[in-house]
């Protein structure tokens, strides 16, 4: 059993608890009994000086002069020899003062000249009061009789050694004690059949390899058990979907990547072989624009990984429509060249809680797809709307769009739609998707402008009136995030 045993603190606690309980109740029994002894005494005491008022003279004096004991408990044989006996069995003598209205004696103990001068009761004092007379504690009870003015004084020794509370007191600690070693072992075989499921827990997670993450199966879980196993299968779910994850990843990767290297290889070998220097020049060209495509492919599968990897990504206030602005600048001259046109209808001030940069990703995405799929002459146009408690980004374009039966599988990773003649890699539109679902958005798609090209709406929640947006030319990325992740489809 290791230090931290929880049996063995948990069976420390109850037993210090159950002993703690026992030591009170056996002080608490003994002061109750020494009171009620003590009342019981103190009750002896008056009836005995209550008797005296009502004696004549001559009785006083003869019971002055006798030895009247006070013991309430006769004691066995040998007792008293052997020094064991307790103040129930001692010889207690009760001594007597009787005084006249006029204070002189009628009858007095002789011992009474031993103890010195006895200070009267303090006034408006009633029962037996205690007072130390030679070294000795004694109690005294004083009473004044109204018809005949004698002032009586009882008094006898302390009994501060009555077995009558030490009895009660045992009578009530003796079944604890005995009984502490069987409470013992009965809360320890308590506790560790309570423990049990968490031995059966450990035992079925021992027993899983790295390859198996079914949820624990375990039957009559305890309530206080049952949020650690709920806590177990939920981190068992995200290290299947991590793993998951990773292994699509690397399908996909090994998949995508294998196709361009091959064909770099193909170009790069013509190269070696061409006597021609344009053949040459041709297939260096294309060995170049190979690397560049496998280098945009690597980008893309690396931004993935990493938006896959991270935490919920904390939100700022964000003015969309100048991020809008900022993305139709960038591409305002690639757009020229093709051509195409890219305007902004309605771009009216919109702040939603998102992070800047990966905005930026996704607004690069939409018009780089826009642009790589539009037809010369064509037209890209930006607009933003609300929608209840969020903002609405629009882009539509009226391209070589999208049939109807593949809009559902535009945000799949590598797909790429059976009209699509551009070069791409299909990871564009996943890169929205994932980065409008870490912001809790909505992503639809659409027909185009008169129902050619394709309409992307991303709906984004909406910012309070009290936040501040953030200046979209702010360096807010993360180490983590690299710039060049801004890769399209």
């Amino acid at each position: 059993m290791t230090q931290g045993s929880i049996r063995r603190r948990l069976s420390l606690m109850v037993l210090a608890s159950v002993a703690l309980v026992w030591v009170a109740t056996l002080v608490s029994t003994f002061r109750h009994a020494s009171q009620e002894v003590q009342r019981w005494q103190d009750t002896r005491l008056v009836e005995f000086a209550k008797l005296l008022t009502v004696l004549g003279d001559d009785d006083l004096i003869r019971l002055a002069h006798s030895h009247i004991d006070a013991r309430i408990e006769l004691p066995e044989p040998d007792e008293l020899a052997s020094g064991t006996a307790d103040s129930d069995i001692a010889p207690r003598e009760v001594l007597i003062d009787v005084k006249d209205a006029q204070g002189r004696t009628i009858a007095a103990s002789p011992a009474l000249a031993q103890l010195g001068p006895i200070a009267p009761p303090p006034a408006h004092t009633e029962g037996p009061r205690s007072a130390t007379l030679a070294d000795t504690v004694w109690r005294i009870e004083t009473i004044r009789d109204a018809q005949t003015g004698r002032v009586v004084q009882v008094m006898e020794t302390s009994n501060s050694r009555s077995d009558l509370a030490r009895g009660a007191a045992l009578h009530v600690s003796r079944p604890l004690l005995f009984a502490l070693p069987a409470l013992a072992l009965l809360v320890w075989l308590a506790i560790g059949r309570s423990l049990a499921p968490l031995r059966t827990l450990s035992e079925k997670i021992r027993a899983r390899d790295a390859t198996t993450f079914e949820p624990i199966d375990i039957e009559h879980v305890p309530t206080e058990v049952r949020p650690l196993v709920d806590a177990i299968d939920q981190l068992l779910a995200r290290l299947k979907q991590s793993i998951a994850r990773e292994r699509a990843f690397t399908s996909d990767a090994a998949h995508e990547l294998k196709t361009p290297l091959a064909a770099i290889k193909v170009q790069a070998q013509v190269a070696l072989a061409a006597d021609d220097p344009m053949q040459r020049q041709l297939a260096i060209q294309r060995v170049v624009q190979g690397v560049d495509r496998s280098s945009r492919l690597a980008e893309q599968l690396l931004l993935l990984a990493r938006l896959d990897e991270h935490d919920r990504i904390p939100t700022v206030p964000v003015a969309l429509d100048a991020l809008v602005l900022e993305a139709i600048a960038r591409h305002a001259e690639r757009a020229r060249q093709k051509p195409i046109e890219i305007s902004a209808l309605d771009l009216p001030a919109r702040t939603v809680l998102a992070e800047p940069f990966l905005i930026g990703i996704l607004l690069d995405n939409l018009f780089d797809n826009s642009i790589k799929y539009g037809k010369p002459g064509g037209h890209i146009e930006a607009a933003l709307f609300d929608d209840g408690d969020a903002v609405s980004l629009v882009i539509r374009d009226d391209g070589q769009g999208v049939a109807a039966s593949e809009m559902r599988r535009l945000v799949d990773r590598f797909y790429r739609g059976g009209n699509a003649a551009a070069p791409g890699s299909g990871l564009g539109l996943s890169i929205v998707r994932r980065i409008v679902s870490y912001f809790n958005g909505r992503l639809t798609f659409e027909p185009g402008m008169g129902g050619a090209g394709l309409t992307v709406i991303v709906s984004l929640r909406r910012a309070g009136e009290s936040s501040r947006p953030q200046s979209p030319a702010a360096d807010v990325a993360d180490s983590t995030w690299n710039s060049s992740s801004s890769c399209s489809q």
